[in-house]
């Protein structure tokens, strides 16, 4: 149940974020719930790899360059989700960083309790 939750959340943070960013569009909510799955499967398996792979550039940068990753994948979403399109590297960079926002505020918003051990 947590996990539908989350979903939905995150999906209606991608419909927002669609409607403030220039540069990124949704066809419908259908593909907004598909993007919410196909980003919440980046961030819990490619994005740990690329952030170990990317480890001198993480110091160098002090950290900063996962919000490079984190367009990166958002842009990736784009390409494999039917109905979420991104227009360029910027759009996604900004996407990206209103999404982080937008769930943090929703999360604060609409609690999800965790499953205890």
């Amino acid at each position: 149940m947590n996990l539908v939750l989350r979903l939905l959340l995150n999906a209606v943070a991608l419909l927002v974020v669609a409607r403030i960013v220039p540069g990124i569009h949704l066809a419908s909510p259908i593909s907004a719930l598909i993007a919410a799955l196909v980003l919440g499967v980046f961030n819990a398996i490619l994005r740990p790899i690329l952030i170990v792979l990317s480890c001198p550039l993480e110091v160098l940068t002090l950290g900063l360059f996962t919000l490079v990753i984190n367009a990166l994948l958002f842009l990736f979403a784009s390409h494999l989700v039917p109905g979420f399109t991104i227009v360029g590297f910027s759009a996604a960079f900004w996407g990206a960083i209103v999404m982080a926002i937008i769930s943090f505020f929703l999360a604060l918003i609409f609690p999800v309790p965790r499953a205890t051990d």
